[in-house]
């Protein structure tokens, strides 16, 4: 039996590269290893080997059978990358012209970004960015958001294993989690903590929950907060801000207005709604846009600033939901399929 399992692997190294086809591969494959090939027949001799030899015979058999597997692995590999290829074509050159008359074009939530932006800025706003990866300090800790909040359980936030270090996020409290952040508001929190009031930014960027993705929901998607931190700050000038933003951006028939809220960080705090007809795929008379109110004097002393003489409003909005209201569409996902019969519509 050892000569013939010998010479069943030497059929298989002889035979194997000399297969073009795959109805060959599998015919050949079949006569090795199937139900009715030559390894089962050997196997099925084994009744008749001496208890004493049965081991080691039992030992060659395994040795063989995994031999032959790897032949056909490899085998199988070359045919799959072969047909792969000829699916792809042949090689393309980058440094060739694009074949279109335009190369590219910014995407939509790039072109919501940009204008939210410039609206910002005219009104002294600068824009401020941060990392993705975060610490459970600037995203939850020193925005008053206690351990048992629900936001902070894994189901809904992205952790990183215990053992991971990033050794370009600093941590401020030992043995705390890195996480990728569930939102923007920790880059407000960073750029408190580097130096004194008045503060007047914009943190647009990516962040990421443990979300369904469907129509509306998404995993990771993209957030623009903005702080506004200097004496005798109000919910009047909150208001005043967040209408020069929407009638800038939607119209000026656009009307905007507030419902109590909760928000960990901001108190009081607000749902903000608003009224845009002309809109093509607003079918009512209001609709959610983003959540906003008055930085909480305990995120003040959290980090260092007195909350008897600054105060200060925050608010934040999605910019995907702003986009799918500005161009009237219906499906989040279509902003992430690289899909260029959607994206040229924004050329």
């Amino acid at each position: 039996m050892q000569d013939s399992l010998s010479a069943l692997v030497e059929r298989a190294k002889s035979e194997l590269p000399n297969i073009t086809s795959r109805p060959d591969f599998e015919s050949l494959k079949a006569t090795l290893v199937g139900p009715k090939g030559e390894l089962t027949g050997l196997m099925k001799q084994m009744g008749t080997v001496s208890k004493e030899e049965r081991p080691a015979m039992g030992k060659l058999i395994n040795e063989t059978k995994n031999a032959l597997q790897g032949l056909l692995d490899a085998t199988l590999s070359g045919f799959e990358a072969a047909e792969l290829a000829a699916q792809l074509g042949p090689a393309i050159d980058p440094t060739l012209p694009s074949p279109d008359s335009i190369a590219g074009t910014r995407h939509p939530l790039t072109l919501v970004r940009e204008e939210l932006n410039a609206i910002l800025k005219k009104v002294g706003f600068t824009v401020v960015e941060g990392p993705e990866v975060e610490t459970e300090y600037y995203c939850f800790d020193a925005l008053n958001t206690p351990a048992t909040h629900p936001a902070r359980d894994p189901q809904d936030t992205f952790y990183f294993p215990t053992d991971a270090k990033f050794s370009n996020i600093d941590k401020k409290v030992e043995n705390e989690k890195y996480l990728l952040r569930t939102h923007t508001s920790s880059v407000q929190i960073r750029t408190m903590l580097k130096g004194e009031p008045p503060i007047r930014i914009v943190s647009p960027g990516r962040v990421y929950r443990r979300d369904t993705v469907d129509a509306t929901h998404s995993a990771n998607f993209h957030q623009m907060e903005g702080l506004y931190v200097d004496k005798n700050v109000t919910v009047k000038d909150l208001k005043a801000l967040l209408d020069y933003i929407l009638k800038s951006l939607l119209g000026s028939d656009t009307k905007v207005r507030f419902r109590p809220h909760y928000f960990g960080y901001t108190e009081p705090s607000f749902e903000v709604d608003l009224s845009a007809k002309h809109l093509s795929k607003v079918n009512k008379e209001w609709v959610e846009i983003m959540g906003c109110g008055m930085v909480d004097p305990a995120v003040f002393d959290d980090i260092g600033y007195d909350s008897s003489v600054w105060s200060g409003y925050a608010f934040g909005m999605g910019i995907e939901r702003i986009a799918m209201m500005m161009y009237g569409i219906d499906d989040i996902r279509y902003f992430y399929q690289n899909d260029l019969r959607f994206l040229r519509q924004f050329g």
